[in-house]
């Protein structure tokens, strides 16, 4: 008898640590049960205290890893991560525009937890051009939103939210889940989509080792797609399993450690 596993392609940067990017995602693919493919667009050399040096996949071999991929093993949704440089974004958005069938959930890596910038101004513009069109849903923290609305306002409200999610939706003309990480008190997500503003409860976890959630948060969104499942149940099924991975307070590094992916295989 033979077993057939829906499957989710991510196409991000890797992350030597294995808490983040590639890793992080084909960890999380993996422990909510499909198949998960990847195409790396940069290698980092990082630990929970820092990154050390990055550089970009060779545009040819990130080409061959995506054209690779879409020839034999078609993924049943695609998670776009960190999208590297100018040359790596046309390249992703040039293969994914011919396969328009296929769900995109869009993490648009732009400005760390700390703050800092990820991704160079003449890139995140290309990114906006090309891969905001072909996305399904993407997913910035409150300090991308802000960059996005070309606002220095901290979004700090519910109200807040919901507003600049309903202006980045309308703008964008797709839909967005504004995370809430960053706000003091809880760590509710608002969506926008197709005019709709939905929220998904969730508490505060008090726990330092919150490296790579973003990550885990959109390649879990993309499983549940590639299930079949509507974008709100993606989500709200993605939200449950971060929180139990937050929750088993993985302890691993002298800084931000990675949260455990494994938490429901170790439960049983």
């Amino acid at each position: 008898m033979s077993l057939y596993l829906p499957s989710v392609l991510t196409i991000a940067g890797s992350d030597s640590s294995g808490g983040a990017g590639i890793q992080a995602d084909l960890k999380t693919i993996t422990a909510l049960g499909l198949y998960s493919s990847s195409a790396i667009t940069a290698l980092t050399a990082q630990n929970t205290k820092g990154v050390y040096l990055a550089e970009t996949v060779n545009p040819v071999m990130l080409t061959k890893q995506l054209e690779a991929i879409f020839s034999d093993i078609p993924p049943q949704a695609v998670k776009i991560g960190m999208a590297g440089d100018i040359s790596s974004i046309e390249i992703i958005a040039d293969i994914l525009s011919c396969h328009p069938n296929v769900p995109v959930v869009l993490d648009p890596v732009m400005v760390s937890t700390s703050g800092g910038t990820l991704l160079q101004t003449d890139a995140v513009k290309t990114l906006i051009e090309r891969l905001f069109p072909l996305a399904t849903l993407i997913t910035p923290n409150l300090p991308e939103t802000e960059v996005l609305l070309s606002t220095k306002k901290r979004l700090l409200s519910k109200r807040d939210m919901e507003e600049a999610a309903t202006q980045l939706s309308q703008k964008y003309q797709t839909s967005f889940l504004l995370k809430g990480g960053h706000c003091e008190t809880d760590a509710n997500d608002v969506l926008c989509h197709k005019g709709t503003l939905t929220w998904f409860p969730g508490k505060r976890i008090e726990n330092p080792n919150t490296h790579g959630t973003g990550c885990t948060l959109s390649s879990a969104i993309a499983c549940g797609l590639a299930k079949g499942k509507t974008l709100e149940e993606s989500i709200s099924c993605a939200k449950q399993y971060l929180n139990g991975a937050l929750m088993a307070e993985l302890d691993l590094g002298k800084g931000s450690g990675p949260v455990w992916h494994g938490w429901q295989t170790s439960m049983k």
